[in-house]
């Protein structure tokens, strides 16, 4: 028979105990911020990342992407880090990525002729401000987790950059190009939205600019209701508001979106599992598929895991460069782990239809 623990053990293992959740927390909630925090300049240093594969520098074919180049962005900066959303300029040059804790990171990226990133420049953060000119993470609306971009017609440049948060289901609407001392509004969503799991939620958010979807906002959330359950999806504004639903697959959960220049929806997925460890996808859905009502299953594109330089993907945006080639960034959230890095991927999309072998009987 076991003896009982002395109590200067059972101390010792319930402040273990202790630790282990806290490490847990810590790595699925917005840190803490001061909801006064002022806007302020940060260095980042960039570290090359010049193969996507581990111990194979001679592949840069990965499903149908071409790897151009990464990036390991560090910063001395407490505040630079937990980028859950990403959107980049139509012309590639600039970013804007919002943190789960409330605040935008502003930046350059400087490329070399062929498309690899080479430096993070100019970077800038700042709290977002929500309505009224309140801090969202003053609100205990700091989880912001995606970011989208509505472009006017007319070319000009203008247009709406919206952000979604969960657990206080919202997305807050800026003008476009980005002033961080302007306050967002808050946009009138499906009831649907509300109801979604409170950590669960809208993590993958794109506003289609062009296709069949044109002038529709869509959301579909990191996960069901429960572990196995499909992901819900919305339609918001545009000509087929309504509801839809997007197949899961192998335990991914959806992180981010972006619409491709001809409809299409690029959708980035996650995971993390005792099973299969760590994990990302690109996954292509269909704009023809996406429709209200609908079950969307799409095609893989890319997967990578161990082998890969991957990390916490969740931020995804696309632009075409000067030669008309579309080119995926995609970044990752660090959750302010010295355990994690946060990452800047760039690939050129050159085939999006579905693998050879899936038209194989």
């Amino acid at each position: 028979m076991s003896r009982p623990l002395p109590l200067a053990a059972w101390r010792r293992h319930l402040a273990a105990g202790a630790l282990a959740v806290a490490a847990v927390l810590a790595a699925t909630l917005p840190a803490p911020v001061r909801a006064d925090i002022p806007i302020q300049s940060v260095t980042i240093r960039s570290k090359l990342i010049e193969h996507f594969r581990i111990g194979r520098p001679e592949q840069i074919r990965f499903g149908g992407l071409t790897f151009l180049g990464g990036l390991e962005l560090l910063a001395g900066n407490r505040h630079m880090g937990g980028l859950s959303g990403l959107v980049v300029s139509p012309d590639g040059a600039r970013m804007v990525a919002v943190a789960d804790n409330g605040l935008w990171l502003t930046a350059e990226i400087e490329s070399a002729p062929d498309g690899r990133p080479l430096a993070v420049t100019g970077a800038t953060v700042a709290p977002v401000l929500g309505p009224g000119g309140r801090a969202l993470l003053d609100r205990g609306r700091g989880d912001a987790e995606a970011l989208a971009l509505r472009l006017d017609d007319a070319g000009s440049g203008a247009g709406t950059l919206f952000v979604a948060t969960e657990r206080d289901h919202n997305i807050y609407a800026f003008a476009w190009p980005l002033d961080p001392t302007t306050a967002g509004t808050a946009l009138d969503l499906p009831a649907g939205i509300k109801q979604l799991r409170h950590n669960k939620a809208m993590e993958a958010v794109a506003f289609a600019n062009s296709g069949p979807l044109q002038g529709s906002l869509l959301v579909i959330a990191e996960r069901g209701p429960g572990f196995n359950s499909d992901l819900p999806g919305f339609l918001i504004g545009g000509a087929t508001p309504g509801t839809f639903t997007v197949v899961r697959q192998d335990s991914y959960d959806a992180t981010d979106a972006s619409f491709l220049p001809d409809g299409d929806l690029l959708l980035l997925e996650r995971r993390f599992t005792l099973r299969h460890g760590i994990g990302m996808r690109l996954r292509l859905l269909p704009a023809s598929e996406i429709r209200p009502n609908a079950l969307v299953t799409g095609h893989v594109l890319m997967e990578a895991g161990f082998s890969e330089q991957i990390d916490n993907m969740e931020g995804v945006s696309v632009h075409v460069n000067a030669a008309g080639e579309t080119i995926v960034t995609l970044i990752s959230d660090d959750n302010r782990s010295i355990l994690q890095r946060t990452l800047l991927l760039r690939f050129r999309l050159d085939d999006s239809g579905p693998p050879a072998s899936a038209d194989r009987p």
